[in-house]
């Protein structure tokens, strides 16, 4: 039924509404398995409350893809997203900065070396035009992000009736590295790690003065005020109103923080490198809602930035998601349609790697689908089955945005120490990955 094999290596051509993480990873899935690829993409003629350019894979909340390493859930689902060939993956590692045990990325970079790769192969197209309604008989990835045009919203909103959800997510500031005062600021990790984050610390007449001003502070009233706050992309001053050590346990905690000469710190703000060049940190955990004169004044009494130059203000805007439980099937295709598919944070997943990774699963499901072929998702012992098998799961009333956690695995008996435990959840995930790449690649 949904053979479309031609002469030569064209093995039909796909649409993708969307040029984000999820959208590309889709693309280079397909590409590779000989289809032709039509991406389209509204930007710049339409452009959205966060995007700042046009480009391809664009990062429009922090430049951090979290956490490598091995014995965390996000470093597990990268080591699954490369045995897979993830292109996301491949240009980090060309566009990553210091970041200790994270990958950053220079946004600039990451997005011209994903456009390089898929400009290399012909049978890639990208039209630059919003697409206002969907043939549900044409093989279709609606990928365009939780930012997505009215036109695709309306149209989900149809499939999934009242069920189509909403949250805020909220964006941090990003400061030039040359307005930061260096004599009050410190280079390091927590606990020594390398030395790739910028370390402002307070004491505790600092920080309740920063405490009291930031609860205090105006914030952008709209819309969005009666709209939820998905929990790892709460406004700071959100976060901080749920009491006065909320935050100096969240994004301010201190541990593992001393400076070099010995001192200690009641509550620690860190920024990481924002680019390749260094010349402008991103304000780890500060994402928020405060006015932009707001946000100069209050993020001006942290040590080290009260003559910071703001080089992007935090700002919030609205993400949309559909139901995955009601809607979609563990491909990510559409129940109702099973040529159309929905991907990235559009499809319930929460984070950059999971919304590429719901791309790279929609694309090898569809070239399997095109081609005749079967297609199942990786089993529960590796994130992606996990969190997919989560998502879709039909038994969950109200779906809230989920990312990669070990939470999802099934247990692991008999391991006591936590940290021994999360590396055997990491080596159990990747020999099951290997095994399910001889039967998907």
């Amino acid at each position: 039924m949904y053979k479309m094999f031609t002469q030569g290596n064209d093995r039909g051509t796909v649409k993708i509404i969307g040029g984000g993480l999820a959208g590309v990873e889709c693309a280079w899935a397909l590409l590779k398995q000989g289809f032709k690829v039509i991406m389209y993409e509204m930007r710049p003629k339409n452009t959205t409350g966060a995007h700042k350019t046009d480009k391809l894979a664009e990062l429009v909340c922090s430049n951090s893809l979290k956490s490598d390493l091995p014995d965390t859930a996000s470093g597990t689902l990268k080591a699954e997203m490369r045995l897979l060939d993830s292109l996301i993956l491949k240009c980090a590692e060309i566009a990553k900065v210091p970041a200790g045990g994270a990958l950053a990325v220079d946004r600039d970079v990451l997005s011209l070396k994903v456009e390089e790769a898929l400009f290399a192969n012909p049978n890639f197209t990208l039209i630059r035009e919003e697409v206002k309604d969907i043939d549900f008989n044409t093989p279709t990835v609606i990928a365009c992000g939780p930012l997505c045009s009215k036109a695709i919203s309306d149209i989900l909103q149809e499939i999934g009736g009242s069920d189509n959800l909403h949250f805020c997510d909220a964006v941090a500031p990003i400061v030039s590295a040359d307005s930061i005062d260096y004599n009050k600021a410190y280079f390091g990790a927590r606990y020594g790690k390398g030395g790739d984050y910028l370390n402002c610390g307070m004491n505790k007449e600092e920080y309740q003065r920063f405490y009291n001003e930031l609860i205090n502070a105006e914030v952008v009233v709209d819309k969005l005020i009666d709209a939820e706050f998905y929990e790892n992309c709460m406004p700071v001053e959100v976060m901080a109103k749920r009491g006065v050590d909320a935050i100096r346990f969240g994004p301010l905690r201190p541990v593992g923080l001393d400076a070099p000469d010995g001192r200690k710190f009641y509550a620690v703000v860190q920024l990481r490198k924002e680019n390749l060049q260094g010349n402008a940190y991103n304000i780890v955990g500060f994402q928020t809602n405060l006015l932009f004169p707001e946000q100069k004044r209050v993020f001006g009494l942290i040590p080290g930035l009260e003559k910071a130059e703001f080089l992007r203000y935090g700002v919030m805007h609205r993400n949309s998601y559909v139901n995955a439980p009601k809607i979609l099937n563990s491909d990510f295709s559409l129940k109702k349609y099973p040529l159309v598919y929905v991907a990235g944070q559009l499809s319930g997943v929460e984070g950059y790697m999971e919304s590429a990774m719901s791309g790279l699963i929609a694309g090898l499901s569809l070239a399997k689908k095109l081609k005749g072929e079967t297609f199942d998702i990786p089993d529960e012992y590796t994130i992606i089955g996990s969190l997919v098998r989560y998502i879709t799961n039909p038994a969950i009333e109200q779906l809230q945005p989920m990312n990669a956690n070990f939470g999802l695995l099934p247990p692991i008996e008999g391991i006591r120490d936590k940290k021994e435990r999360k590396t055997a959840y990491g080596i159990r995930a990747v020999e099951h990955m290997l095994k399910y790449k001889e039967f998907v690649l």
